[in-house]
Order: C-alpha cells, then structure tokens, then sequence
C-alpha cells in the first residue's frame, strides 16, 4: 500500500500539479519515487534543510528536484514565490536563472560548430568587426597602459572564459565601460534586460573596449557568452531567442525557458530577495540590480550569458539532454562527441589548480573532492540569483536548486548537494 501510495503521489508531480507544501517539517519521506539507489529516509534529510532555510528566513523559498536515469526522485517546493503576495512556491515556478543562460547559449553556438557554420577556433571578428583589433588594459606603477591583444579571441576562447574579457567592472578599466552603458551602467555587469536594443548593439560596443587579460592566458568571467549569442544571431540570421526556441527549447519541449515572461504569467515568476547584514532576507528593490525588466521593459536584450529565465523542471530536463549524450526521447540537439567537449576540462589549470577546469560552457570535476561529493566527470554552475545545477555522470544523477537571492550570502548550495549524494545509497 504504502508503495502504491508514493508511486500515486509522483504521478501527480510530474503531471504538473503544485508541490505539497508543509508548513513544518515531516518526518514522512517526502513525494518520490521508489528507485534503489536513493534512501527515502535519507531524503528526507533535504526535507529539513530547505525547511529550516525558510523557517529562520534566510531564503524566501526553493524548488529542488533530482533526477536518476532521467526519472524524479526528488521533488520538493518549499516556502514562498512571494512572501509579501501570500504567494506559495510551486512546482511551476519560474526563475531568472541568470549564468545558468550560458549553458544553452553554449549548446546553441555548437550546434552551429556541427553545421560548420562557426569554427571553434574562428577569430570573433569574423562575425563582430569590432573585435578585429581588440586592446589590454595592463595595470602598473604609473596607472593604466592600453595594449594590443597578442592574438585574436577565438570561439572557443569565448567558451572556455579564457579571452580574457570581464564584466567591466574591474577598477581600472569600469569608467570606459560604464561610458559605454556596460559594466557599472548595467547592474552588476552583466544584466542587459532592461536595454532598449539589441543584444549585437551591445556587444559591437565592446568590443572598442580594453579587456582585462590577453586572450588564452587567464579565465576571467565576463561577456564572452553574451558574445557568443550575438554570433549565433550573425551565423543564423536569426534572433537568439527565436534560434533557441526552434533548435533547443521547443523540440525539447521545455515551455518555460524563456528570455521574458509574458505579462499574463507574471505572477508565475518568483521574487527577488536580497541577505542583508545579519544574514536574514529583505525584498529587493525594483531595477537591474533586483527585481529586473524580466516582465516588463523593452523585451529586446537576449543575453545569451544572463538573460534566460526557466522552471526547475525545465532545466532539469536540458540537462538530462546533455547527460544523456545530446538527445533526449527521440530528439536529438548534438552529437555525442560534441557533449564529451562540452563537458570535459578545455582550459587546463586557468580556470582552477584544486580538480577543477572548464569545458564549453560548463564548470568539470577532474578531482573527487574538488566539489563536494560529485563524482569526476561531474559538471555544473550557476547563476547570480542562486541557481545551482550539477550533472553527475558516475551517478547518473542531475541535482537542480531554484532560490532568488541576491547577492546570495549563504551555504545552502554546498549544502543541499551534499545531502543529495548522502542519500545516494547504491
């Protein structure tokens, strides 16, 4: 009985009905299924966690799912979309995922690397002219020296976050952006929603800006992913938005991956909040650095670093995609060889000197222990709002955590994977 009841009660989550809520935590095991490989009582562990984040107020509210072999095993609403709207989080919930954008902006421009529409070490220039010259800006004793680029960037020097390229807001270099309407002019750097043009607008501007390191000699998180959707937009004639939805998220069928959310879902989409000093959440204010232009604004941007905005149960499902070799129930998006690239370290040491590297999009585990529990060949990131994602492929294991908190103070991400793998018993 007790079997039938948990196998009724999955069906339900996954025919898209809202997640119980519990007001307090339960000692029941939470609604999954019945795989081996998870301890039920174990999960209930995550249970606690998430409950108690939201009961001491240090998160406003979370969806968390785990998948093995593809299936739920984990699925978990907790707390509230918006406290001050009385509104619970759900299973439909929608969150701006911010850098978990990159990932599929990533998938997009390789899937133009099969078409040999785009070389991977093609110069960017090739698509944006203004990155046919690009400059250095070298700090020393007498201030700021702009330099030539040693080489040109290439494709997958974008990929890889090897092109030296920042987010503008650097100190020595956030004047020249901030004239441009990049770097401090937009929010943290990275956030474009609320422009009125074109993503390709902006990036032809920056590239008459000096970059932070010379191409291949450091990682540095900046624009490049934002580049490379521009690109795709040039190697398609398409708009990044319009590519992905015809080659990614529509055969994919993830329907709420999108760039904005039409104003008729709007209360779908989860609020911002922000830690303040003693670690406890306020709302945060309206603008680029908060609630942002996701709903309503110019609706033109289409960053391809930062601007998607996506389910737990979508993006789950993308990444299934990728753990899954490029295809997923029939549908295949890339070739098994280009997700090995995509998925192992191709940036050396640049990226870090503890077990971890970075492939075409996505953060690697080359050591056991450099992320947690995850096992090597494991890959993830996340995004400003505090979105966190990892694919384990020893494990057959796919760990998503939807929050909106920024900036994001505390430990709930190390901690929820942590007591994923805890439960993982076989």
């Amino acid at each position: 009985m007790k079997k039938a009841i948990l196998l009724s009660v999955a069906f339900v989550l996954l025919a898209g009905q809202t997640f119980a809520q519990p007001a307090t935590v339960r000692a029941n095991p939470p609604a999954q299924s019945t795989d081996a490989a998870f301890s039920p009582e174990r999960l209930v562990r995550i249970d606690r966690l998430l409950q108690q984040y939201v009961d001491q107020n240090r998160i406003a509210g979370a969806v968390a799912l785990v998948l093995h072999d593809g299936k739920p095993v984990y699925q978990r609403a907790f707390g509230w979309s918006d406290k001050e709207a009385g509104r619970r989080m759900t299973a439909n919930t929608i969150f701006r995922i911010a850098s978990q954008t990159k990932a599929i902006t990533s998938a997009a421009v390789l899937a133009l690397v099969e078409e040999g529409k785009i070389g991977l070490n093609e110069p960017v220039g090739h698509f944006i002219p203004t990155f046919n010259k690009t400059t250095v800006a070298v700090k020393n004793d007498t201030g700021v020296t702009i330099v030539p680029g040693r080489r040109a960037i290439t494709i997958q020097d974008l990929l890889t976050h090897t092109a030296g390229i920042s987010y503008g807001t650097d100190n020595h270099v956030a004047a020249w952006y901030e004239a441009k309407g990049l770097g401090p002019a937009a929010g943290n750097g990275w956030y474009t929603a609320d422009k009125d043009e074109p993503i390709c607008d902006t990036m032809e501007r920056l590239g008459t800006l000096p970059f932070v390191a010379q191409p291949g000699e450091a990682f540095v998180y900046g624009y490049n992913t934002d580049i490379l959707g521009c690109m795709v937009e040039k190697a398609s004639g398409l708009p990044l938005d319009e590519f992905v939805r015809a080659r990614i998220t529509g055969p994919l069928g993830l329907k709420d991956t999108r760039f904005f959310v039409p104003p008729a879902e709007r209360d779908r989409l989860a609020a911002v909040y922000s830690s303040g000093p003693d670690g406890l959440i306020v709302r945060a204010p309206d603008g680029s650095k908060g609630q942002g232009s996701y709903v309503d604004g110019p609706r033109k941007s289409f960053a391809g670093g930062a601007g998607l905005t996506s389910t737990a149960r979508d993006y789950a499902r993308f990444l299934e995609m990728i753990r899954n070799g490029g295809a997923l129930d029939g549908v295949r998006i890339l070739a098994p060889r280009t997700v090995d690239l995509m998925t192992t370290n191709q940036s050396g040491t640049l990226h870090s000197t503890t077990g971890l590297g970075f492939g075409l999009g996505f953060e690697t585990v080359d050591r056991y222990g450099a992320s947690g529990m995850a096992g090597v060949g494991a890959f993830g990131w996340g995004g400003a709002y505090g979105t966190s994602y990892q694919v384990d492929r020893q494990s057959h294991a796919v760990v998503v955590l939807m929050i909106q908190l920024m900036p994001n103070s505390t430990d709930i991400q190390p901690k929820f994977s942590t007591l994923v793998y805890q439960a993982l018993v076989k």
